[in-house]
């Protein structure tokens, strides 16, 4: 019996390392924390997180976050969502942010470009050679609405990253009225835009998921490109 005792304390003593370990962070992220932007998860821990580009199921059919499997914001930004969470736990306490992508490289803005270029979709990508866009400032912010518990998304009328007109704030009554998206669909994009604007954030008329805690001009002037 003694031995048995034994042998069952010496593997949980092997085990006991594992459970202690933190994430390694891989380079690119080491890189954007080096530049001054902060997880997330760290800020607030209760917003989930399902960053689409690292997986193939988007709009460029890759994976273009290979090594960046962490969303990082800019401080001021991070700290904004979190305000963002908390209103929507005032608002709707069973649910929860989910952010889509976040901090993007510009390497990785350039490969979504290329994507797009010389198509009609062109005009939802920024182009890395205009200065690309907040995302590649940690100012923006791609989320939406999920269960608190289970981390189920809500209905939002079209997947996140749709580039088409379905995504556009402007219109959504007449789709509603013409049945294209549903009217819990509206209603959850409302709310998503009601808890986001209590924090400063402004949500891309063009796509329903994007918000921008900053404007272009100001990302510009006095804010740095994520490498």
């Amino acid at each position: 019996m003694r031995t048995y005792i034994y042998i069952i304390l010496y593997t949980l003593t092997l085990a006991l390392p594992a459970y202690g370990q933190t994430k390694q962070k891989t380079a690119t992220e080491r890189g954007i924390e080096r530049q001054g932007f902060v997880d997330i998860k760290a800020i607030d821990p209760s917003i989930r997180v399902s960053l689409m580009y690292t997986r193939a199921d988007n709009f460029t059919g890759q994976v273009l976050y290979a090594d960046l499997h962490t969303a990082y914001l800019h401080p001021a930004a991070a700290a904004a969502l979190k305000k963002a969470q908390a209103e929507l736990k005032r608002l709707s306490p069973d649910l929860s942010l989910c952010v889509c992508d976040a901090a993007r490289p510009m390497s990785v803005q350039q490969k979504m470009y290329d994507a797009v270029r010389g198509t009609s979709k062109a005009i939802y990508v920024s182009n890395p050679k205009n200065g690309g866009g907040l995302h590649n400032y940690g100012l923006a912010v791609d989320v939406t609405l999920c269960d608190a518990a289970t981390g189920d998304t809500l209905h939002m009328g079209t997947k996140v990253d749709y580039l088409g007109e379905l995504a556009h704030v402007k219109g959504e009554a007449e789709f509603v009225k013409k049945k294209l998206i549903s009217q819990e669909a509206l209603h959850n994009r409302q709310l998503l835009r009601k808890a986001m604007a209590a924090a400063g954030y402004k949500v891309l008329n063009t796509e329903w998921w994007h918000f921008n805690f900053k404007s272009r001009a100001e990302a510009k002037a006095n804010y740095k490109v994520i490498k």
